[in-house]
């Protein structure tokens, strides 16, 4: 395990949000940009998905999070900040990567937003088509 003083990091990325993790031993604070996490993440989904690793690894309440997310919105950010915690507890603990990855918490979700195309109103969206 870990020695009190070291910090881990990890980053993770989800659509164009990004996010730099670092945990260390301690009370269980989690920061967000500065803020607690409850004043950041509002919804209840975005803070589950982040406290998930937490909960896989039994260590909700004995690991100090920082972080630092930017890009994005709500859930794009909740699930970087996952991504970028799960990242960083196999650094803590390389025991932990089984469970993580059996949960696809290793694995970074690829799927971006499709570009608009010209000539029609959406990414793949058409306007309405008239014979006459």
């Amino acid at each position: 395990m870990a020695q009190t003083s070291e910090r881990y990091y990890g980053t993770g990325r989800r659509k164009t949000a990004v996010a730099r993790v670092w945990i260390k031993a301690g009370a269980g604070e989690i920061t967000v940009n500065g803020r607690r996490v409850e004043d950041y993440f509002m919804r209840y989904g975005g803070r589950a998905a982040l406290l998930r690793p937490l909960q896989l690894t039994e260590l909700e309440g004995k690991l100090d999070i920082a972080v630092n997310v930017r890009g994005g919105g709500e859930t794009g950010q909740a699930e970087a900040v996952r991504h970028g915690l799960s990242r960083a507890l196999v650094r803590y603990n390389q025991e932990f990567r089984p469970v993580l990855k059996r949960n696809g918490l290793l694995s970074r979700d690829a799927r971006e937003k499709e570009r608009k195309k010209y000539g029609q109103p959406g990414a793949r969206k058409r306007y309405q088509f008239s014979k006459r």
